[in-house]
């Protein structure tokens, strides 16, 4: 697994760009910054948002997890096939697929749930990229909002740089669904 922050996004967004053939190989990336808004099932649990953000492509699909540190994780997951550029550097990956989970003592409960919604985002830029994901799914609200880590003027991989593996939660990222 792959901690950074701006190159990976630009080489993950590569693939979803590059279209399902590509896709299907698989990557996944892990980005660290801010948590601006979760959503669960309309409960608003942002304050408990952890500070980083899972990006999967497999098997044509793109998954974006959101996890909270009191157990509750989120995934929007889409056909990457559907991903499409509304601007220059703004991407939209429609969702179909909202997973809520829960984790206990046997390990993460997760419930799969068809969704009608979309994940937002832009070309990474020095300093922030953000990431928007909404959806409905069965009458309720699912939502993520994350913003990446990084300092201006730093590069990915280097000393300064968010993302790099000294400035990773200790924790491990949530699990990806799978599709």
């Amino acid at each position: 697994m792959t901690t950074l922050s701006r190159a990976p996004l630009l080489a993950l967004l590569g693939l979803l760009a590059a279209g399902p053939a590509t896709a299907q190989q698989g990557a996944e990336v892990t980005m660290t910054g801010r948590c601006e808004r979760l959503v669960i099932g309309g409960l608003d649990v942002t304050q408990n948002c952890k500070e980083q953000l899972v990006n999967t492509v497999s098997r044509g699909r793109t998954t974006f997890d959101f996890a909270a540190w009191d157990g509750q994780t989120l995934s929007f997951s889409g056909s990457g096939a559907q991903h499409e550029q509304t601007e220059e550097t703004e991407q939209l990956q429609p969702i179909s697929l909202v997973v809520a989970g829960m984790k206990n003592k046997e390990g993460i409960v997760r419930s799969p749930t068809p969704a009608v919604g979309a994940c937002k985002f832009s070309r990474p830029e020095p300093g922030k990229t953000m990431i928007a994901c909404e959806a409905n799914a069965q009458g309720k609200t699912y939502a993520g909002v994350f913003v990446t880590d990084a300092k201006p003027g730093a590069e990915p991989g280097k000393e300064g740089a968010a993302g790099s593996a000294k400035d990773a939660p200790k924790e491990g990222p949530a699990s990806a669904p799978k599709p």
